[in-house]
This record gives structure tokens, C-alpha cells and sequence, in this order.
């Protein structure tokens, strides 16, 4: 049987309508959602099915929601094709679709990691509010040329680069002086490809502090186990089964740029021959075309 690694979305990925399905067919899925809208103290499915997009998108609404719907497509999967989850042998999540992966993996309980994504998705909130600030995806640039980029509009703020996904997609995060700045940069430079995030703030960079020691606050108030396989990790692109180890790099995660692109490759070297994406949308599908274009790639779909 082919060697597999299951795969879950982050922030972005999700949409008005998601999950519906699953909720009014799967009984599982809908036990998450009931038990989701029982500790956040509102009815999550009636938000990912009826939005308002402005609320689903919120930071700390469409963590929870994304992290419920991956893991109710997850059910949908486990009746569905049932002999795909023997053969995992890794699992990783892009940002906060790790926290996905570490409940599949049986690292972390289901409620136990609904607590922390909703603590995360506050906490990041709150930073993202009190600094103004964004991401912007840089397309179709190799990595020295968009870090040659970053350090001349740096003359405008802080700015970093804060997900490697794929050749030519980068992500830059920073204060909202230093996004227009390398905007304006780009367009200046015969129209090199600029697209703005639609999310709150820098993710993965220092802008996000305070966030990460509320996290750590969080973690520190569940338990971790080892993962039934390695959970890959944004933040060093390496397998990890220790729980303190896996503790401390969810912390780091938050100010760190997510190593995506690295963790593909490190999955193909180690001999993973099919790949799952669980969850709402297809950006992890988009992002693997560039890393393998002809590697197994199959969408399980919230």
C-alpha cells in the first residue's frame, strides 16, 4: 500500500457554506461541530454555513471553524475510505492546520485542541489589532530576489518574510507602511505579482507577540502524547513525536516563518507516495503542482 501523509489547510482556506454537507450527513462530524459551539459559546456551523464572510474570516472564528470542518471532512474520509488511514505514515498542517494534524495524530484530544485553537486564534487577534499590519504573496519571484525586495521596503517598517510555500510563491508579513511600500516596489519593477492577504495581521513574525506566551500559557494547561506518526513541523520542516519538542515549536510557530516548501520536499524524500488534503479548499494542492507536479495528490473536501 502507498505510503501517505495527510495534510490539513490553515487560515484562508476558509469559505461561506463549508462543511454543511458533512454536519447534516455525517452524525460524527456533526457531534464535533455540536461539541465546537458548546466551548465557544456560539453555533460555529451556522457561521461557516450562513457566514457573514467578514465574521467567518475574523482570526479568531475562522481558526476554530477551519480546525472543526478538517476534522469533520476527516470523519468523512474514515467511512468513506477507511484502509487510507492505516496506510499514514506523517501528517502536517500548514500554520494552523497543525493543530489538525496533531488531533488526527492522537497527540492532542479533539477538546483539548479546540481550547488551544481558540486561544491562538484570540490571542492573534488581538496582536493583529493592536498593530496595524498584513501579508502580502509574492508570485512568481525566486527567494533571493523577493529578500532583496523585503530589505528595501524595510526602509518603511518592519517586514519579513513569513511563509516559504512554494517556488514562486512567498509570503511577507509586516506593518501596514512596509506592505505599501514593497506593493509600490513591485508595481515600480514592471508589475511583478503583489496579492494582499485577506487576513488581520503579520502572521509569523515578532508583530505577533504577545501572542505566542499566551499560547504557551494554553499548551501548558493540556497534555501532549506521542503522535501515533510524526507531525512535520512549520517551523524547522522536520518530523517530530516528542511532546515537549512539539510543545515548544507550536510557540515558536506563532513568530516564525512556516517552512512549507521544505516539509513537501522532506515528506518526498521520505518516501511519501500519496498525499491527502483534508479539509476546506485546494490551496495545498495548488502549492504541491509547483513542489511535484506529478506526485498522488488527492482533496478530501469540507
Amino acid at each position: 500500500m502507498p505510503r501517505t501523509a495527510f495534510l490539513f489547510p490553515g487560515q484562508g482556506a476558509q469559505t461561506v457554506g463549508m462543511a454543511g454537507t458533512l454536519y447534516n450527513t455525517i452524525p460524527t462530524a456533526k457531534t464535533l461541530f455540536d461539541e465546537a459551539s458548546e466551548v465557544l459559546g456560539y453555533d460555529l456551523i451556522a457561521v461557516c454555513v450562513g457566514g457573514p464572510a467578514e465574521r467567518l474570516s475574523a482570526t479568531d472564528v475562522s481558526q476554530p471553524a477551519i480546525f472543526v470542518a478538517s476534522l469533520a471532512a476527516l470523519e468523512q474520509l474514515r467511512i468513506t475510505q477507511p484502509t487510507a488511514v492505516a496506510d499514514v505514515v506523517a501528517t502536517a498542517g500548514l500554520s494552523l492546520g497543525e493543530y489538525t494534524a496533531l488531533v488526527f495524530s492522537g497527540a492532542i484530544t479533539f477538546s483539548d485542541g479546540l481550547k488551544v485553537v481558540k486561544a491562538r486564534g484570540e490571542a492573534m487577534q488581538v496582536a493583529a489589532e493592536a498593530t496595524p499590519s498584513g501579508m502580502v504573496a509574492i508570485i512568481g519571484l525566486d527567494i533571493p530576489d523577493v529578500e532583496v525586495l523585503v530589505s528595501e521596503a524595510r526602509m518603511a517598517g518592519k517586514l519579513e518574510i513569513a511563509n516559504y510555500l512554494c517556488p514562486g510563491n512567498t509570503v511577507v508579513s509586516g506593518s501596514a507602511a512596509a506592505l505599501e511600500q514593497i506593493e509600490q516596489i513591485c508595481q515600480e519593477r514592471g508589475g511583478i505579482r503583489a496579492s494582499r492577504l485577506s487576513v488581520a495581521g503579520a502572521f509569523h513574525t515578532d508583530i505577533m507577540k504577545p501572542a505566542d506566551e499566551k499560547l504557551a500559557t494554553a499548551l501548558a494547561g493540556v497534555e501532549l502524547r506521542i503522535p501515533s506518526v510524526p507531525v512535520w513541523s512549520n517551523v524547522d520542516a522536520q518530523p517530530h513525536t516528542s511532546p515537549a519538542e512539539i510543545r515548544d515549536l507550536l510557540v515558536k510557530q506563532v513568530v516564525s516563518p512556516v517552512r512549507w516548501d521544505e516539509t513537501m520536499r522532506g515528506l518526498l524524500t521520505a518516501g511519501v507516495e500519496r498525499f491527502y488534503e483534508i479539509g476546506p479548499g485546494r490551496v495545498l494542492a495548488g502549492l504541491m503542482k509547483r513542489v511535484h507536479r506529478k506526485a498522488d495528490f488527492r482533496n478530501v473536501p469540507a
